[in-house]
């Protein structure tokens, strides 16, 4: 600068040899202005995020209470047990359970009550839901845990040994992850408890082993486990092979091999740490979704958890018990999708930038 002050780090200065064209121009720009444009970007991002996944709950609640609002049949129907009841009767019930109020008064009702975790009261069991919901969370917490498990572990080797062992190991892999895809929870839970339970005796078929100690519950839990998984191990095992074949043809890792990189740290740093993303989406996306498949395992199993719960209440017509269920698979896919993407950045930093860049 001609003034002899110093130049600030956001002025525009002319490049050594004489005054710049406008395409020599160099900007500089304070330190530290980076971190702090992607400090303000992940923030506003989260911000932005979570606020979206908030109006989705709200959306599915009246989604949720609408439906079970429309559905056919009567809940007065079950709590009378088919017996003839007065007029009078059937009145006391209806309005015991608000069942003749408008549909946006009991929605407010319902969505105000779940605020202050009053989730109502169960028609069948005659007890409030959250107490209901409280007792069988655990089991099902517990089963969800054990199948996750089973399906990062079994699902990572597997994908990574497909990926790494092209050929006959590759081929059987696939083979097997296709015929796990395509089985169903109840067809893997039938076939389990003849082979482990009834022919050869290992593991039990039936109960949640919640009053045998952790060794018992990882027992009676062990069969519904696995099939609850079964069908996402062959996904995730698929997911990683595909995410790391990808990973495996790109130039840096040729790169790496021709400097001499050892292969194991070329997979490990190069190839699977960049083949995280996806496969973090997808697990997601697959442990959010197994709430929704306990229904069939805890009901095959005899597993008296949160799915066996919405089985029994559908059949019944109990309206609160289903709507609070139907909220909790909801809120688990909002919370899950939420920590995917705060964990994917940290994960992989270039998906940070990138969004930045195109925010």
């Amino acid at each position: 600068m001609s003034d002899g002050s110093a130049a600030r780090s956001t002025d525009v200065v002319d490049p050594p040899g004489g005054p710049a064209a406008p395409h020599d121009l160099i900007v500089k720009r304070p330190k530290g202005f980076a971190s702090r444009i992607n400090g303000s970007g992940r923030l506003g991002g989260f911000v932005r995020r979570l606020a979206g996944l908030l109006s989705t709950l709200v959306a599915a609640s009246f989604a949720v209470f609408a439906s079970l609002y429309l559905a056919p049949g009567d809940p007065v129907t079950f709590l009378m047990h088919g017996h003839p009841a007065t007029p009078e009767a059937v009145a006391a019930i209806r309005q015991q359970y608000h069942l003749d109020d408008p549909f946006v008064v009991r929605y407010f009702d319902w969505i105000g009550g779940v605020l202050h975790g009053d989730f109502g009261r169960s028609v069948q069991f005659r007890q409030d839901v959250s107490d209901l919901l409280t007792s069988r969370l655990a089991t099902t917490a517990w089963l969800i845990a054990y199948s996750t498990l089973l399906i990062v572990l079994v699902g990572l080797v597997f994908g990574a040994l497909a990926a790494l062992r092209p050929g006959i190991v590759d081929r059987a892999v696939m083979t097997v992850t296709a015929i796990a895809t395509a089985t169903p929870a109840f067809v893997a839970a039938v076939v389990l408890v003849s082979v482990f339970s009834v022919q050869l005796g290992w593991l039990p078929a039936f109960g949640d082993g919640s009053g045998a100690g952790l060794g018992g519950r990882i027992s009676h839990l062990t069969l519904p486990a696995v099939a609850l998984a079964f069908t996402f191990v062959g996904l995730l095992a698929r997911v990683t092979r595909a995410s790391m074949l990808a990973e495996l043809g790109r130039e840096h890792v040729e790169v790496s091999r021709s400097r001499g990189v050892p292969e194991a740290s070329v997979i490990r740093k190069h190839v699977l740490r960049n083949a995280l993303g996806p496969i973090t989406t997808v697990t997601g996306t697959v442990v959010a979704g197994l709430l929704v498949s306990t229904s069939i395992v805890e009901t095959a199993f005899g597993v008296s958890g949160i799915g066996q719960l919405l089985v029994s209440s559908v059949a019944v017509k109990d309206f609160p018990v289903v709507q609070a269920v139907c909220l909790l698979v909801v809120a688990a896919f909002v919370i899950v999708n939420l920590l995917v993407d705060v964990l994917l950045p940290l994960i992989d930093p270039r998906l940070a930038r990138v969004k930045v860049g195109a925010a």
